[in-house]
């Protein structure tokens, strides 16, 4: 299945993307829930960010060819940092170049969308936890993240975590292309079975440390090809079987 979440006149809800058409929601979305009659054509609806997360669990350094890119050394366990709720924009919304950097880079990346509550859980058990997937854009203020020598204020801007288009269910996250377009040239290309930490892995582990709850979403980390974006850029993350996010760059 494809999750949306839509808006279309005053309307606003969770909607199942049946081919081009947004059906209906009745429910929770992480729960219970029924698929309702035919809302709007997709191109009819605008498409908000496909959950609300409470938190965004981001992983760093996760392909090892990123590493290597940004010298640092392959870590030993998942190297964990966090990206505030209100960073969420959806697809089609501006990406917002803050007054107080000089440099902002495009990370494209697979997110997973939690599905129930998960604490202390077992990778094998871990699946079953998993709501669905989506692209993710893990924009970063470059210049105050060497600056900071701690990444939360270079990740933690509003508009710095574009997620969509939809959530897609149902799908096995190991082997999936992924890549990363910059005004329609391409920048990062690589696979998610390249990921040194799966998603079974990442979800187990940060259940170890906090509890997950439905609609948090983990971002697992970027390859390489890492680059600045300017105003009025347009980058978009592909990968398989989800689908595309597309975002531009506008003055903060």
């Amino acid at each position: 299945m494809r999750i949306v979440r839509y808006r279309y006149g005053n309307k606003r809800g969770y909607g199942l993307l049946d081919k081009e058409e947004i059906r209906k929601i009745r429910g929770d979305v992480f729960g219970e829930f029924q698929i309702g009659p035919r809302v709007e054509a997709l191109g009819e609806a605008i498409l908000l960010a496909p959950c609300e997360p409470g938190k965004i669990v981001a992983v760093g350094l996760n392909y090892r060819d990123h590493a290597e890119e940004v010298g640092a050394r392959i870590p030993e366990t998942p190297l964990l940092f966090l990206k505030p709720s209100t960073a969420v924009i959806g697809p089609s919304e501006k990406i917002l170049y803050p007054e107080m950097s000089s440099q902002v880079d495009y990370e494209g990346e697979l997110g997973v969308v939690i599905g129930k509550v998960s604490r202390k859980i077992s990778v094998e058990s871990a699946r079953s936890h998993i709501f669905g997937y989506v692209c993710f854009n893990d924009v970063t203020a470059r210049d105050l993240q060497k600056k900071d020598r701690q990444w939360t204020r270079a990740k933690g801007f509003d508009t710095f975590a574009p997620i969509g288009p939809w959530i897609t269910t149902g799908l096995d996250p190991c082997d999936l292309k992924i890549e990363t377009f910059l005004n329609g040239d391409l920048k990062q290309s690589s696979n998610t079975k390249n990921l040194i930490f799966n998603c079974d892995e990442l979800v187990s582990f940060i259940s170890q440390v906090m509890t997950l709850m439905p609609g948090d979403i983990i971002a697992t980390g970027t390859s390489s090809g890492i680059g600045p974006m300017k105003i009025g850029d347009r980058v978009g993350v592909v990968i398989e079987g989800i689908g595309t996010l597309i975002n531009t760059v506008a003055e903060g």
